[in-house]
């Protein structure tokens, strides 16, 4: 069982990490990185103490848009 439940709005955004911050009551941060999110990673250990917490969010918001896949149009043949 996790330590906390934590919502993603909670969590403090660090742009040059490129990372959400929550604070550990150790005095330590917990730490996920975009990429982490990206793939649904949603637990994440104090890097100080034993304690982890769990992450909600959306995990839509933070994948990659898919590109679309363009479809060549056939071009008319001329007739002989």
């Amino acid at each position: 069982m996790s330590y906390d439940d934590v919502e993603i709005e909670a969590m403090e955004w660090n742009e040059e990490l490129q990372a959400c911050k929550y604070p550990c009551p150790c005095g330590d941060l917990f730490q996920i990185p975009k990429e982490d999110l990206r793939i649904g990673e949603e637990i994440e250990r104090c890097p100080s103490c034993s304690l982890y917490i769990t992450f909600i969010y959306n995990l839509e918001d933070f994948q990659e848009p898919k590109k679309k896949i363009e479809s060549k149009k056939q071009q008319p043949v001329a007739g002989a």
